[in-house]
């Protein structure tokens, strides 16, 4: 009996975190991001997180969550760099108007997959 329950506990434990963090390997303040998102509720369309290379450093976008709300930017430290689009005018905070055309090296590094 005791080996089952040790087995049902062990497979609750990993699923719960593999819902939660159905992410490549990240950093911890990108675990914190993601704990912040999944806090707020599911998005629409749905939360990711992505990275790039801009301007020879490796940064993380995510994309605007609905409407009026803009796009952020972070650093690999996760400090924001710029609101590249979204918000108000659609046009971000003009701080980095160059990032969609300088961006490269594409990756998904999270997707909330909660409905």
């Amino acid at each position: 009996m005791r080996p089952i329950i040790f087995l049902l506990v062990f497979s609750l434990l990993f699923l719960h975190c593999e819902r939660k963090n159905n992410l490549v390997e990240t950093t911890d303040c990108l675990n914190d991001k993601i704990e912040e998102i999944l806090a707020d509720g599911v998005w629409n369309p749905p939360a990711k997180i992505y990275s790039y290379k801009y301007k020879e450093h490796t940064v993380y976008y995510v994309p605007a969550r609905c409407c009026d709300f803009p796009s952020i930017l972070y650093d690999e430290n996760c400090n924001i760099i710029c609101n590249p689009d979204g918000g108000f005018s659609g046009g971000g905070d003009g701080r980095c108007n160059d990032f969609f055309d300088l961006r490269s090296d594409e990756k998904l590094i999270w997707e909330d997959t909660r409905k």
